[in-house]
């Protein structure tokens, strides 16, 4: 389908020289309206041809503000043409009869011209209505994720609120932690709890990943623990911590969730001072210090919330008159030097050995700027950027080795 021709109006005098250059400028395939004013053109001219002497002086400006405008003279000095000049209008040609070409040339180039004109007008408009919807778009955003922050905050708080004391002291065995998250609410959990003058009950939670979800497994796992401590009746001891793992695996197959975690569950026996304990896939595992060595608590298991039907072992030590055992979740590996894990985890085991204190070991690692207050760490949402993953100490120390 051929396109529709572009109509050029020309303004002129009425007579032949008029009827000259409109047959002059047609020779191309344009098509031409001849008037003998602006008013009298059609709404569809893209562009006008006048003659110098047929427009008055105070109609230029009006005429170059309507439509692309060449101007044309059969004289290079005539007043007319220096008018339209000194109204702005730069595209001119002398001798239009006798260079046809030339202003057909000029017609093209002009509407092309204008057009390109008109496109970047459009999209500056259109860029103007895009930056107004994105300014828009980013003012709800910034308002939803403040929004977003202050909810974070606030579960991070009651979060928090769901720890034990620190650092306090059971029957001569001294529990104290740090618990800094990632983001604002983590996925590291941990408890200890006085059962009895005999018991005392504890556990270390890494679910996996970090942020709402995967501190929604810790809130499910301080209510289950509640509740399972509260039916126990203080009987085989060593048998607590494995049917919690099995229960708690189950419970979380259960809500289909797409969450698992590694755990550690001990039960201290203060009267034997004997530690009952199982495991669900721990890394690091615990670390165990006394008599100036140290050594990984023995034993393995799944993960809790990967596969149905597991039995989780039930294993024990004794505990030493001066011990200290440390539990880290396993983003401590984050700030420790070694290309493998092996060399990380030994690495851990030569700095546990070192420290005596919660202190000593956090200070040793490669924290950059964070706060030694793990509540500011909290408060504040460092990000992956500076904490890849949540990172939390706990230590126990008895019975002689009291750190508080």
């Amino acid at each position: 389908m051929d396109r529709p021709k572009q109509l050029i109006g020309v303004i002129d005098d009425p007579g032949e020289a008029r009827d000259a250059l409109a047959e002059t400028i047609a020779r191309d395939g344009l098509a031409v309206f001849a008037a003998d004013s602006l008013d009298d053109l059609p709404p569809d001219t893209v562009l006008v041809v006048a003659h110098a002497r047929a427009v008055p002086s105070n109609d230029w400006a009006r005429l170059s503000g309507h439509l692309p405008t060449l101007v044309v003279s059969d004289e290079r000095l005539d007043a007319d043409l220096l008018k339209a000049v000194d109204a702005g209008l730069i595209d001119y040609i002398v001798e239009p009869l006798r260079h046809g070409q030339l202003l057909r040339r000029m017609i093209r180039k002009a509407i092309e011209l204008h057009q390109l004109a008109q496109e970047r007008a459009r999209d500056r408009e259109r860029l103007a209505q895009l930056n107004e919807h994105l300014e828009e778009l980013n003012e709800s955003l910034e308002t939803h994720l403040a929004m977003l922050r202050l909810d974070q905050q606030a579960g991070g708080q009651i979060q928090r609120k769901l720890l034990p004391p620190r650092p306090q002291t059971v029957g001569g065995v001294t529990c104290d932690y740090w618990l800094a998250p990632s983001l604002y609410l983590s996925g590291d959990f941990l408890d200890f709890q006085r059962y009895d003058d005999r018991f005392v009950l504890f556990n270390f939670a890494d679910v996996s990943g970090h942020g709402a979800s995967s501190a929604f497994v810790t809130v499910l796992l301080k209510y289950l623990s509640n509740r399972w401590q509260g039916e126990w009746d203080g009987t085989r001891p060593e048998a607590l911590a494995p049917r919690w793992l099995a229960e708690l695996n189950r419970e979380l197959l259960d809500t289909g969730i797409g969450k698992h975690a590694t755990l550690f569950v001990g039960v201290i026996d203060l009267e034997r001072r004997y530690l009952h304990y199982s495991l669900g896939a721990q890394l690091p595992m615990p670390l165990m210090v006394a008599n100036g060595d140290v050594r990984p608590l023995p034993g393995e298991g799944m993960p809790v919330g990967l596969f149905p039907g597991v039995e989780y072992p039930a294993l024990g030590c004794p505990l030493p008159e001066n011990f200290r055992l440390w539990l880290c979740s396993d983003g401590i590996l984050e700030c420790l030097p070694g290309d493998t894990l092996d060399m990380r985890l030994r690495e851990l085991e030569q700095r546990v050995l070192a420290s005596e204190t919660l202190e000593d070991l956090r200070g040793s690692l490669a924290l950059g700027d964070l706060p030694d207050d793990d509540e500011d760490v909290a408060e504040d949402g460092p990000g992956p950027e500076q904490l890849p993953d949540d990172l939390t100490i706990m230590i126990l120390s008895g019975f002689g080795n009291d750190i508080s």
